[in-house]
């Protein structure tokens, strides 16, 4: 008698011991789970699980459908950026105080879910709130996201979140090292330098030449002072009829113009800027006494006749222009 009643008292604590041990909620063994495998692997058992009421947690579920067969590219293209945002969501709250779990379930996984619901497209983000505790919504809806703005970033789904979610710190995203973007870059810098110290003897005289920089700056100046910004600007036609079965290149008035009039315009203007240019600096270096002085009458004659030209033009745009210079 004595035996069984000192084995009795020796086990009599152990059943209070087991009473006491704490019960592990959903929260808890799910969030234990997303430290190794983020975001959460579901399917419809685990779907229903989560999401049941009550709960005192949120959880994001990514509805998707990632097989070849369903043709979903969007699917597919999001998924390293919603695998990122689950890694560093594990990673920022190992702890677990934001109470938000983030969980993916495809459609092979989860088919009565999606027959359920009625989804006819994917993916889509439902967010459930908590419906217990300080932050519980009172209906506990889920909130709905499609992607209808195409294929989103980790950064601004953790936005779109956030505003779901008590104030706080939140995770942030953790982007691996691209490596192969630091390797081209790093080949074509090394590249470019070795480049320059090559073609640096060749390429510096021709960037220094005076003559080079003159016919740019010349042709700058010509293709604005023509009117080629007007052009832009105002959308003129190239050329218009007269209205006699012809083709008129210039418009009249000053304030309208033709494509093919400010081309003429720059020729001319090219072409007196050529002569006089001639008649400076080629002309007095020639050794030939004939030979000058035909150039100078050659080139007085080509100044003469596009200033001609320019002032019947000018007569053109304005008929009361009163000044004209032979031949035209």
């Amino acid at each position: 008698m004595k035996l069984p009643l000192l084995l009795s008292l020796v086990l009599l604590p152990f059943p209070s011991f087991a009473a006491r041990k704490p019960t592990v909620g959903t929260f808890e063994k799910y969030h234990a789970r997303s430290q190794s495998n983020a975001p959460l692997k579901l399917d419809d058992a685990s779907y229903q699980e989560l999401t049941a009421t009550p709960r005192n947690h949120s959880v994001l579920v990514l509805l998707t459908a990632l097989d070849a067969r369903f043709g979903c590219q969007l699917c597919r293209d999001f998924q390293p950026e919603w695998d990122l945002l689950g890694k560093s969501w594990a990673k920022g709250d190992r702890d677990g105080l934001s109470q938000t779990l983030l969980g993916t379930l495809d459609f092979l996984d989860g088919k009565a879910t999606f027959q359920k619901l009625m989804l006819q497209t994917a993916p889509i983000f439902l967010l459930f709130p908590p419906t217990n505790g300080p932050n519980a919504r009172p209906d506990g809806q889920s909130i709905r996201y499609d992607f209808t703005a195409g294929p989103q970033t980790a950064e601004n789904v953790i936005i779109w979140l956030s505003r779901y979610l008590p104030e706080g710190p939140k995770p942030t995203i953790t982007r691996p090292l691209n490596y192969f973007r630091i390797v081209t870059t790093t080949t074509i810098v090394l590249g470019a330098i070795s480049f320059l110290s090559v073609a640096h003897p060749y390429v510096v005289p021709v960037i220094q030449n005076r003559n080079l920089w003159a016919g740019i700056s010349l042709i700058t100046i010509l293709l604005f002072t023509s009117g080629h910004m007007f052009n832009h600007i105002r959308k003129v036609p190239y050329v218009a009829g007269d209205g006699k079965g012809g083709i008129s290149y210039f418009a009249g008035g000053f304030s309208n113009q033709f494509g093919m009039e400010t081309q003429i315009v720059a020729a001319m203007y090219g072409t007196l800027a050529f002569a006089t240019i001639a008649l400076a600096l080629k002309v007095p270096r020639m050794s030939d006494p004939k030979m000058q002085q035909l150039a100078v009458f050659v080139w007085g004659g080509v100044m003469l006749g596009m200033y001609s030209f320019l002032m019947s033009v000018f007569r053109i745009k304005n008929g009361g222009y009163p000044f004209y210079l032979p031949p035209f």
